[in-house]
């Protein structure tokens, strides 16, 4: 494993978004190494869903805290939201 595939494994990004908003969602929280891991923690403690993809989370990483993401990555998020929507309501049928 290369030392770039290394640091995208150890990598996390959450977001933040408000449907009642009109902005795009931001980039609540990110980290490397141990914070990443107590990001994916609090994710999982919260029931908050998590999806991996290397090539999203590498161009998250680079955004800001509390910045929005930018438009050429409204398709990729939207299809993280889709995902965390689709749990959410299977998750809410059970209950």
């Amino acid at each position: 494993m290369s030392t770039k595939e290394k640091k995208i494994r150890d990598t996390a990004v959450a977001l933040k978004y408000d449907q009642s908003d009109d902005r795009a969602p931001v980039v609540a929280a990110k980290g490397f190494g141990l914070m990443a891991e107590r990001i994916r923690e609090l994710a999982k403690l919260s029931g908050v869903p998590i999806r991996q993809d290397s090539d999203l989370v590498e161009l998250l990483a680079e955004i800001d805290i509390d910045r929005e993401i930018p438009a050429h990555l409204y398709a990729a998020v939207a299809e993280v939201l889709a995902m965390v929507y689709k749990a959410n309501n299977a998750m809410n049928e059970t209950s």
